[in-house]
């Protein structure tokens, strides 16, 4: 198997796999529960041979087409920052599933609960695996609404209810802005691939739209990130079970936006507006939520305030712009995604 082959394997494996929990939960929780743990497994077992020369810095690209008259075809790339979010996606999701077993309700036999684990892990890879912009979006979204069925797991609570609204309604807003600001990109570079964007990061910062364009991007990346003064979403929708916090509001679905930044960086960073935008909107949350979480009183709502003050904190580092502060933030990203899901 090449490696275009085996990058496409990995999104495709999430998706494909997602309901094999719901069939399995016939035969007992720990049925469903080895299964969603075998499809975690199997994405790190085909991300394996990739992972050397994404180390070593190469760029494994993978194409199909799909809407050619659209600029949208189905295309993968994996480098070092899209490694790095897949072994967090795939290593913490496959210790999350096997704690969430002993964790969750014995009355309770998973299969639903997997299944949309499995479809928010097989989003983020999307996200983290996109070439094209317009199809990183698609992912986008879908995590966004993946997300909502998790928060709203216990459905019976009105907390679940409101918390998974409120997250839905202030994501998808921030992902509308998201697409205009892609739009607009796509626009000003003549495509909607990363490696074309990417390239023509001094012809967009010159270009007139490029203030609209990186204000509609860094909404999109705040909103998803929990940043000042889009950051109440996250503690209503702590009110989800621990695991799916663990995963999604510490490990994975909140670092999407800083993702987001990081990816876009070489093409919308190094001007004065990204210096300003960036780092005082992450001064701000990183200040104003550790001084948020002082006065809660129940661990997971500190818990959230703590984690909207470390995303605080990464994007400050990426607001400053300089190489060394890039690095720290995308080290951070590591540091945190493994203490606050612990």
């Amino acid at each position: 198997m090449n490696s275009s082959t085996l990058l496409v394997a990995i999104p495709a494996t999430a998706f494909g796999a997602c309901a094999l929990p719901l069939l399995l939960q016939r035969h007992g929780r720990a049925a469903a529960a080895l299964a969603a743990a075998l499809v975690m497994a199997a994405c790190l077992v085909l991300l394996a041979p990739l992972a050397p020369a994404a180390l070593a810095g190469h760029t494994e690209l993978a194409r199909l087409t799909w809407l050619p008259a659209y600029g949208l075809d189905f295309s993968l790339r994996l480098d070092g920052l899209g490694l790095l979010f897949c072994l967090l996606i795939c290593g913490i999701g496959l210790l999350v599933v096997l704690y969430a077993l002993w964790y969750l309700p014995q009355s309770d036999r998973l299969g639903r609960f997997y299944a949309i684990l499995l479809l928010f892990m097989a989003a983020m890879l999307g996200v983290v695996l996109s070439e094209n912009l317009l199809l990183l979006l698609v992912f986008w979204e879908l995590t966004s609404l993946s997300s909502f069925l998790l928060v709203a797991y216990d459905s019976e609570k009105y907390a679940s209810r409101s918390g998974a609204r409120l997250a839905l309604a202030v994501t998808g807003g921030g992902g509308l802005a998201l697409l205009a600001g892609i739009l607009l990109l796509g626009h000003i570079a003549g495509s909607h691939e990363l490696s074309v964007i990417l390239d023509a990061g001094e012809r967009i910062r010159a270009h007139a739209l490029y203030a609209p364009a990186l204000i509609l991007v860094l909404l999109g990346a705040f909103t998803k990130s929990a940043q000042f003064p889009f950051h109440f979403w996250l503690p209503s929708a702590m009110a989800a079970p621990t695991p799916v916090s663990a995963y999604l509001h510490s490990a994975t679905m909140v670092k999407a936006g800083v993702f987001l930044l990081s990816r876009l960086y070489p093409a919308l960073g190094g001007s004065d507006l990204w210096f300003w935008l960036v780092s005082t909107t992450g001064a701000i949350t990183l200040v104003y939520a550790a001084a948020m979480a002082f006065f809660r009183h129940d661990i997971k709502g500190l818990l959230a305030y703590s984690t909207i003050s470390q995303l605080g904190l990464i994007t400050l580092l990426f607001g400053l712009d300089t190489p060394l502060s890039v690095v720290a933030g995308i080290f951070h990203i590591i540091n945190h995604a493994i203490f606050k899901a612990s």
